[in-house]
């Protein structure tokens, strides 16, 4: 029995149960603090009445959708509705089985991984399993049968799909450097220095590229201002409008969790996950216990800071209109992903992937070749579409038309 207790797939079904606990945890409090964000930005108080500082506050919200009525209309399809909200949750709830949380542990004689799962292709399983989240949307949409739930899960549907392009080219861009599928192997080659004081970070090779993909974790998450499936003034509550209860809850709890496992997944990519520079309990060699819990409390900090810069980003820049947001996608971070795919691919070749100075050049070029074809195209600012023809104000004279027959009164 103690065999077992202490062997890797004792370790990782323990470290599942904790991860699920602590992520429900987080997620409950993730709605507090960015109430609290909020009320920063705007000068405010925010929840401040339920239990010391308001932090009771979850719970009371928590108990709010637990016993609320649960109102499913009559013109649904009731075993799709009922599924939507289930799936996109399970979807949101698994990304984290193949993040490396604290490196290696040693136990007598025996090395066990932090990491609930090391598949060959982790990196592959998470895109793979982020992308699954589209279809609890579209259920969600489309059981619904009501046409501002349907327009809000097609918006949701072609942002995601638009903004998995560049996510995963940029990907591409950091499995071209390091060589490897395997998460934890990508953290490991970014425990090395540059000259004994830089860390080599994918970071400070490709900071373009992970600019980037943290925008498209916002626009995955439906973060503002990627946040048009849930346009109210347009839309009501886009493909969720009408959920209530506990039902309506766990797309929120889904978006927060979503959140938590994108920041551990850009950290792990570009800022070396568990490690941190200059800190001995931090290193690879380090395998004590104190040593694993000093590192799942970096990446824990690390992924707090990326929720805390989403909430702050979510109350200060406005929202996109829809075509703003694909053209976004399509003619500005597509193009600058593939151009960055493209040297990536030509410093591989040149055996220079791992060189700061050409990767850091390569990306200030194409950055800056962005800003002047900005600058020279100079596209017209206006909310109104091109397509549209232009509307003439002069006075309308002679007959008026009859709208509603086609015909002239």
């Amino acid at each position: 029995m103690p065999d077992f207790l202490t062997s890797q797939l004792a370790i990782s079904l323990l470290l599942a149960l904790l991860i699920i606990g602590l992520m429900q945890g987080v997620v409950a409090y993730c709605i507090y603090f960015e109430r609290k964000i909020s009320a920063w930005i705007q000068d405010r108080c925010g929840p401040n009445r339920v239990g010391p500082w308001g932090l009771f506050q979850p719970i009371a919200d928590g108990l709010k959708f637990v016993f609320k009525e649960d109102v499913i209309p009559r013109h649904v399809d009731k075993m799709l509705f009922v599924a939507a909200p289930g799936i996109i949750f399970i979807v949101a709830s698994i990304g984290f089985v193949a993040i490396p949380w604290g490196g290696q542990w040693k136990i007598g004689e025996r090395l066990v991984n932090i990491q609930v799962a090391n598949p060959d292709i982790g990196l592959l399983y998470i895109l793979g399993v982020t992308s699954m989240s589209v279809y609890g949307v579209i259920l969600g949409a489309w059981a619904s049968n009501n046409k501002y739930s349907f327009y809000g899960g097609i918006r949701a549907a072609a942002q995601m799909l638009s903004y998995e392009i560049p996510m995963g080219v940029c990907i591409l861009v950091v499995v071209l450097t390091m060589g490897t599928l395997r998460l934890e192997e990508i953290t490991l080659q970014q425990t090395e220095h540059w000259n004994s004081v830089i860390p080599k970070w994918n970071l400070f090779l490709h900071p373009l590229a992970f600019l980037i993909l943290f925008a498209t974790a916002l626009a995955e998450a439906n973060r503002a201002p990627f946040d048009l499936a849930e346009a109210e003034q347009e839309l009501v509550g886009g493909y969720h409008t009408e959920y209530s209860a506990l039902k309506f809850g766990m797309f929120f709890l889904a978006e927060y969790s979503h959140m938590i496992t994108s920041s551990a997944f850009i950290s792990v990519l570009f800022l070396g996950g568990w490690h941190l520079p200059w800190l001995p309990w931090t290193q690879p060699e380090a395998t004590g216990l104190f040593a694993v819990v000093c590192k799942i409390t970096v990446l824990w900090l690390k992924i707090v800071f990326f929720i805390f810069l989403m909430m702050w980003i979510r109350w200060t820049v406005p929202r996109f209109r829809f075509d703003q947001l694909m053209r976004v996608a399509w003619k500005g971070l597509v193009p600058m992903s593939l151009a960055l795919f493209v040297l990536a691919t030509g410093l591989l070749y040149t055996e220079r992937h791992r060189s700061p100075l050409w990767a850091l050049g390569g990306n200030a070029a194409i950055l800056i070749g962005t800003m002047l074809w900005l600058a020279v195209a100079r596209p017209r600012i206006t909310g109104r579409q091109a397509a549209m023809p232009v509307i003439d104000d002069a006075p309308i004279s002679g007959p008026k038309p009859n709208l509603e027959l086609g015909m002239t009164a």
